[in-house]
């Protein structure tokens, strides 16, 4: 037997400690890992797989394979132009996708749409092990109230090995109770606290960010608000950066409450946080989101933020104001008393920067190389990860629960009738969605 000198055991340790790959990667000559995504140009979504694309790259063990439904287009997140990238036909995304894998020899597939008949698909495969990356909130299905692609997806998602969730009280509570064997991870942001220069915060604009034609963004709140912000400060202005197709509801919306003058669509910004250093409030009025980069982003150039209800999301707390009602006049009167009030949203801004401290992308690209490697090695190592991650208390997990249903219910007529324990019984839920 060999016996080590107490050196050669200090060296050992200090090994372990100070170098993840030396214990991980033991016995693991290469993964062929495939991403599968939709583009890597324009949403949120996209920018995290560029980001994870880049990151994973920097790993010898990884031989990454990128799957898009988009061909390469002008102004696309930066990828390594080594990394091997397969345009797949939408229509024919599960026939293309499945030769793909075989050809390729991939491994392990992170795959990141909410479609459940594909992903039943994929279940079929057996020499590929999926990771459904689910970029939603389970709440955003329910409020698009699509009966049959809710209950495909779910069970689709019952019948998977490894589901990524990005939200606490979904992966810790409500996923448990509906029997899906999910695991917490954050997503990578775009912004880190060490390398941002945060608004001075001295102007009175308001920004909104995101989809505005999405109709569950509301970005229709946000400018009824601007009627009553308007009057009491003159010199507020709102700022809207999204796509402008699609608007003209919105557009409308400025023109009948007399808004023009203070209300601007920006169109799409590939750089939003040129907008963020002469923003003093961003409004946040979607009823559902998972890891949500804006707020990410407000967040840590130190924007406060107002938040209607989304309560779940991990960084819902610090520097942000929730209204759990959907009034304009109750958005306005807390825009107005940080607007009014420099020292105030200057205590917000900075609660809201210190608050991103915690999200390292370092941090989190191990834990994500964590995942994979538990999953190339099996259900146990996977399981063992599982148990590893802290949860959210039950008190809270079920507080949030019923936030949320009160929500529901006030929100959506045809789900008056939701509770609780309906909500926590999948078999219950999908009947009485019909």
């Amino acid at each position: 037997m060999l016996i080590l000198s107490k050196s050669a055991l200090l060296t050992k340790l200090l090994l372990f400690i100070i170098n993840i790959k030396v214990i991980t990667y033991k016995d693991i000559d290469c993964i062929r890992l495939g991403i599968y995504t939709y583009s890597l140009k324009g949403g949120g979504t996209e920018r995290v797989t560029a980001l994870m694309i880049n990151y994973l790259s920097n790993e010898s063990i990884f031989n990454i394979y990128v799957f898009s439904q988009r061909k390469k287009e002008e102004n696309e997140y930066k990828i390594p132009d080594n990394i091997k990238r397969t345009y797949i036909n939408e229509k024919y995304s599960s026939k293309q996708l499945k030769i793909q894998l075989k050809i390729k020899k991939i491994d392990i597939l992170i795959y990141q749409f909410p479609h459940g008949d594909e992903i039943n698909i994929l279940n079929t495969f057996d020499k590929v092990k999926i990771i459904i990356y689910s970029h939603f909130c389970f709440l955003t299905w329910i409020y698009f109230y699509d009966i049959h692609f809710f209950k495909i997806l779910y069970n689709s998602y019952k019948n998977s090995k490894y589901i990524v969730s990005l939200v606490p009280f979904e992966n810790d509570y409500i996923f448990k109770k509906w029997g899906i064997n999910s695991i917490l991870m954050d997503n990578l942001v775009t912004f880190e606290y060490d390398k941002v220069i945060p608004s001075d915060l001295s102007s009175k604009n308001i920004i909104m960010i995101g989809r505005a034609s999405d109709k569950f963004k509301r970005f229709d709140l946000g400018i009824q608000s601007m009627k009553y912000i308007s009057k009491e400060i003159k010199d507020s202005e709102m700022k809207i950066i999204s796509d402008l197709n699609k608007l003209e509801n919105l557009k409308k919306l400025v023109i009948n409450l007399n808004l023009e003058n203070k209300v601007k669509f920006l169109g799409y910004a590939l750089n939003p946080e040129e907008h963020f250093h002469n923003a003093s409030l961003h409004i946040f009025s979607s009823v559902s989101e998972a890891f949500p980069m804006v707020l990410c982003e407000t967040k840590v150039f130190g924007i406060p933020n107002i938040l209607t209800g989304l309560d779940f999301v991990v960084m819902a707390k610090g520097g942000t104001i929730m209204i759990y009602d959907d009034n304009p006049e109750s958005i306005a009167k807390v825009s107005i008393k940080i607007l009014n009030n420099y020292k105030y949203r200057k205590k917000l801004g900075e609660e809201a920067r210190e608050s991103m401290k915690k999200y390292k992308n370092e941090k989190t690209i191990k834990n994500w190389i964590k995942l994979i490697l538990a999953v190339y090695k099996g259900n146990e190592s996977y399981y063992k990860l599982r148990k590893e991650k802290k949860k959210i208390s039950i008190k809270e997990a079920e507080n949030i629960t019923k936030t949320q249903v009160r929500l529901i219910n006030n929100r959506e007529p045809f789900l008056k009738n939701l509770t609780v324990e309906i909500l926590l019984n999948f078999s219950i839920l999908e009947k009485i969605l019909e």
